[in-house]
């Protein structure tokens, strides 16, 4: 799939019905070989996402895993992932996907979410608290020096390859998590579902050594492959196909 100078081959970050999404395994997939991509992965919500956002328990994957299987032999072109969307839940970078499943996946997408179920509890409590005061009063720093710690945690911890939506909701320091991305190879996502990213942040990460993943954030089989928007805040950002896991 080409969008201006890139070649888009892949959308790591689609959402099925499993979680909070619209359609099914194979309704993604297909909707990315409409596109043209050559790999597509399916990356619901883990299991701390409060209000029904999530998969309702581990297990959940295991019936992906079989819709996965299912959708690679109807479409043998596409390189269909099996992947999560991760949560992380505690300030040590824990996620709600332990490292024993996530050794079974293909992708691990990693993403600091406001409303989890946060271990312990009240460590959970007084971070959302802190991110509440801190947007209220515009003074964010201790918030984001604790969401910094637990991003960067879960990227060193983990086997982790893309993070999800960085700084949406939730502030972070850019560098630092720029920085141990660069040290892991991690990539940071350019999310075409949101607009809180800017070039100037893509410039800074970039500074540091990280590379990016374009990710539409697919709620619906229609919205699989739909990244032009994050391919224009890469080109404003000046990053070229190197810079970019999923391009050519």
């Amino acid at each position: 799939m080409r969008i201006g100078p890139f070649h888009i081959f892949a959308d790591y970050h689609t959402h099925t019905r499993h979680s909070h999404g619209k359609g099914s395994v194979l309704e993604n997939v297909r909707a990315a070989k409409r596109r043209g991509l050559s790999a597509v992965a399916v990356a619901d919500h883990g299991p701390a996402s409060l209000f029904g956002v999530g998969v309702e328990g581990l297990s959940a994957f295991d019936a992906i895993r079989r819709e996965v299987l299912a959708a690679k032999k109807e479409y043998p072109g596409v390189e269909v992932l099996l992947g999560a969307e991760a949560n992380v839940i505690s300030e040590d970078g824990e996620l709600d996907i332990p490292l024993e499943l996530q050794e079974r996946l293909d992708v691990v997408l990693v993403g600091l979410h406001p409303l989890v179920r946060w271990r312990p509890l009240v460590k959970g409590a007084s971070l959302l608290a802190a991110n509440v005061l801190g947007a209220w009063t515009r003074d964010d720093r201790h918030a984001r020096e604790r969401n910094t710690r637990a991003i960067v945690n879960a990227v060193r911890y983990n086997r982790a390859h893309i993070v999800t939506h960085p700084g949406y909701r939730l502030p972070i320091d850019t560098r630092s998590l720029a920085k141990a991305c660069a040290m892991t190879g991690c990539a940071l996502e350019i999310n075409a579902g949101h607009d809180h990213t800017t070039a100037e942040y893509i410039r800074v990460a970039k500074a540091e050594g990280a590379k990016f993943a374009l990710g539409s954030d697919a709620h619906s089989p229609e919205r699989v492959g739909d990244l032009k928007k994050a391919v224009d805040l890469a080109l404003k950002a000046g990053l070229t196909p190197r810079d970019i896991v999923n391009a050519r």
